[in-house]
This record gives structure tokens, sequence and C-alpha cells, in this order.
């Protein structure tokens, strides 16, 4: 006899506005239980100590996963200064210290530094691979490795407000792979001194953002209501920044078998395709022809 599915068949977006001591994956899985999901999962990972925008792809935009994560976002941070941490954020041990406490004229001054193109060291507390093996497992071994450096986009970077001596407030705008408490350290030292990450918010990923979101709390009292689904967004919501096609029923059903179907377009682009409102694949147009990558089973 064959196992029967848990779960309901539910596809789209819930943008969950993650609380601080959750990590990302204890967060997925108390949404996925609320809404009685048969499939979710999440990227963009967020830390315990990090708050804000989490997008949880439920069902087929689980295929969606991967272009959503690729775009822009935008954290808050706080930098708490004259200390430097194993972990560059507030769970370390303080492997450093400086008396000095920058001013803002002086914070204003380096800040030109971190945009654009830079090129970052990540922590040696990450999810980065090493020789197989994950850096924070290393560093937690007392091997901590030595990061290789990589380039980021940072598209805009200013300081939001000195609020005391001791710490001060930033809003970035960044790319894919950048990390935050990198970018804090290094900023520290490009001011003479230490410094950690001390609050961490993120407030936008790709086409996700905080007007999107809702609290765990919200979302299980609409649960108790059997409201929840009216916060769900579409599939294609994480596709905002990619081209939509549509298509007719016949040339949909070729696609979701895995069929090419011509098209009188000419240049070569990532389209989201749809038979009306209905989202049927993500595809390439390549020499007037539809190519299907990632086809939706809805």
């Amino acid at each position: 006899m064959a196992r029967r599915r848990r779960g309901r068949d539910i596809h789209g977006w819930i943008v969950l506005d993650k609380p601080l001591g959750m990590s990302s994956t204890q967060a997925l899985g108390k949404v996925r239980r609320l809404l009685d999901a048969a499939k979710a999962g999440h990227g963009g990972t967020l830390d315990p100590l990090a708050s804000g925008v989490l997008p949880i792809a439920l069902g087929e935009a689980t295929k969606c996963v991967s272009y959503a994560f690729d775009g822009r976002k935008r954290y808050e941070f706080t930098l708490r200064w004259g200390q430097e941490t194993a972990t560059d954020d507030a769970e370390g041990e303080i492997v450093a210290e400086s008396p000095h406490r920058p001013d803002r004229g002086e914070i204003l001054a380096v800040l030109a530094r971190f945009t654009g193109i830079i090129e970052q060291r990540p922590p040696a507390y990450s999810a980065i691979r090493i020789g197989g093996r994950r850096a924070y497992d290393l560093a937690r071994a007392g091997q901590a490795p030595e990061m290789a450096a990589r380039k980021v986009h940072i598209h805009d970077l200013s300081l939001v407000a000195c609020p005391d001596g001791d710490h001060a407030r930033f809003s970035v705008d960044c790319g894919k792979g950048t990390y935050i408490r990198s970018l804090g350290r290094d900023i520290a030292r490009a001011l003479g001194t230490c410094g950690h990450l001390r609050a961490l918010r993120r407030v936008r990923v790709g086409p996700f953002s905080l007007d999107d979101a809702i609290s765990l709390e919200k979302l299980e009292t609409l649960c108790h209501m059997s409201a929840a689904d009216e916060c769900i967004l579409p599939l294609q919501t994480a596709l905002a920044d990619i081209p939509a096609l549509a298509v007719n029923e016949a040339e949909a059903g070729r696609l979701r078998h895995g069929q090419p179907v011509g098209t009188h377009y000419r240049t070569n682009e990532t389209v989201c395709v749809l038979q009306g409102e209905r989202p049927v694949a993500i595809a390439r147009v390549e020499a007037g022809s539809i190519r299907p990558v990632r086809v939706f089973n809805i």
C-alpha cells in the first residue's frame, strides 16, 4: 500500500518576519506545521541573532528559491566599537580590544571604501565548505581556516545614527554572498579600531520586503481562524525581476512535458511562462524557441 502523503499542496510564498533567537530551519519547520504544508523550503539563511525578512517557499515555489535569492538584499545593522570577536558578532568571545571610538566624521569618511565591488574575507564561523567541511565546524574544533577573499557588490552603504560612543547604526544594500559581519569588522579596522555586529535586521530580499512580512504570532492567530492562506503570495512573486511570457493552453501543455515551443521573440533571456495567471515554467528563450528549465506542476 502506498504511503499517504502528508500535508496540503500549497504553492506560493510566506514572507516571515523571523524573530531573534530562532534559526531559519526552526522558523521553516514552524511555518510548515502551522500551514500543514506538504513541502516547504527557504534560502538566504538568517542567523539566530538576526531578525527580519525570511521568504519561505511552499510547494512548487521551492523551484524558484535560487531566483529569489540571487537578487539584492538590504540590511540594517549595529556595530559595537572597541571589541572584535571570534565570530564577528555578539555570540563569540572577545579576541581584540581598542580604546578608540570613531566619531561621525571619521565614519562617514571611510564608507566610500566599502561601496561598489569590494574584496571581503568571510567570517571563519560561516557555512562555507573548506575541504568538504563547514568552516564553522573547523573553527569550533580549534582549526579556524584561513578564509579566501571574494568579490562582493555593495550598492549602497549609509550611516543611520550614532546613538552613543560605543555604537553606530548602518543601512546597506548589497548583492549575493555579502557577509554583513565581515563588513562590520572591516569598517571598524579601517577606522583604526575593533568592532563586531551587535544587531542585524534584514529588511528586503529581492522582491520581498518587510511590507510583505508577517510575524509567527500573527500567522498562528490566522491559522486558528482558517485565514492564513490569505497571506500566501503567488509563486511568481519571486520572479518579478524576469520578463513574463504568455502562452496558450496547447503551448503550456508541451512545455509542461519538457518540450520546446516556437516564439517570435529572438532575444536570449530567462522568462517566466504564464498561461493566464497560472505559472507554467521558468524557461529560456533561445533562437526562436521557448525551452523549459523548471516546470511547475500546478
